[in-house]
């Protein structure tokens, strides 16, 4: 079934079909609010929120774009919502998270070492401008097309290969400048 008949089907009152909807999206909603927020928990907790907005707002989805982009769009404002609000910048993995180890195979101090790295990656992300920030997750982490990035960031697919241009090079220098430091 298409997302128009899905939709028209759930606002005829067909509850089924709303569960069929999250199924089909709640892994792209939760990868999205991950790569914003950088915490499992609070991706799950977006995630809810995000097809709670959803069953409340569709009838006001118009289809002038895909719902994807309609959906990706209410999850990455809820995320810089829950961000604002918990005046908090996510982290890559939990305290607890950095001490366990993962593989009895694999020696502490490389599964110590592939942590330190996760989390100065997240750090140089974390560092970008929110617009190159979400660019780069879309594009990157999320594999979406420039053209569905565009309409979700709403604007130019031209300016969206810049700021992923931008932000590659940022991440490059801060990423370099901690691995030329002894």
């Amino acid at each position: 079934m298409q997302d128009v008949e899905l939709i028209q089907s759930i606002l005829d009152g067909n509850q089924r079909d709303y569960e069929l909807l999250v199924k089909k999206y709640q892994t792209n909603v939760f990868r999205t609010a991950i790569g914003m927020l950088h915490n499992k928990e609070d991706a799950e907790e977006i995630t809810q929120d995000v097809f709670i907005k959803v069953f409340h707002s569709l009838s006001s989805f118009s289809g002038k774009s895909a719902f994807s982009t309609w959906l990706y769009r209410i999850a990455i404002n809820t995320s810089i919502s829950y961000l604002r609000k918990k005046k908090r910048k996510g982290v890559w993995i939990e305290l607890t998270d950095f001490f366990h180890i993962q593989s009895k195979e694999k020696h502490t101090e490389l599964v110590l070492t592939e942590k330190n790295d996760k989390i100065l990656i997240q750090q140089a992300i974390d560092s970008l401008s929110d617009k190159q920030k979400l660019a780069f997750i879309l594009t990157k982490h999320e594999e979406l097309p420039q053209r569905q990035v565009a309409e979700i960031m709403e604007i130019s697919e031209g300016a969206v290969e810049q700021l992923v241009v931008r932000a590659k090079t940022n991440l490059r220098k801060k990423l370099e400048a901690v691995i030329r430091t002894p």
